[in-house]
């Protein structure tokens, strides 16, 4: 008898893995309609960019910026004018973690080498169609009308 509900409880656990792991890699959603047109290509999936030159980060969920002030970090839906920081040319580092901002010493000394670059190709000026659906880029309007007349792969480059 106990060899039998040894069975079942490891069968039934295993189906409750099995179901728990199917849940898990639905939860991993792609979010490129929500990412900033700032943004890097490349990437079905933002949590969180990191910028080098200024020490900060941009959540995407939320469109919120994370950095520094007297040793406290701040939320806000704009940088301070005192990073003098463009958005569009910066360097920004992909990451896909929690709450990254908590071990900043992890990401400055990680991507150190990436301060002063400006050579990342970011969203706005993508032709890969796949960006077209973010309703600031500027091909978003041709794409939508395409989408309405069931020409989706009109602009696939």
């Amino acid at each position: 008898m106990k060899k039998t509900i040894l069975v079942v409880a490891l069968l039934l656990g295993g189906l409750m893995f099995q179901k728990a792991s199917a849940q898990l890699r639905v939860s991993f959603k792609v979010n490129i309609a929500t990412q900033p047109v700032w943004g890097p290509v490349g990437y079905d999936h933002v949590e969180y960019y990191y910028m080098p030159d200024i020490d900060a980060y941009y959540y995407v969920p939320t469109r919120q910026y994370i950095y520094l002030q007297r040793g406290r970090w701040i939320f806000a839906s704009s940088l301070p004018s005192r990073y003098h920081y463009n958005i569009n040319t910066g360097y920004k580092v992909v990451i896909n973690e929690r709450t990254p901002y908590r071990h900043p010493e992890t990401y400055r000394v990680k991507y150190a080498s990436y301060k002063g670059r400006h050579d990342q190709e970011i969203i706005r000026n993508s032709h890969d169609s796949r960006y077209f659906e973010n309703r600031n880029h500027p091909e978003h309007n041709k794409w939508r009308q395409s989408q309405a007349h069931g020409n989706g792969d009109q602009h696939r480059h």
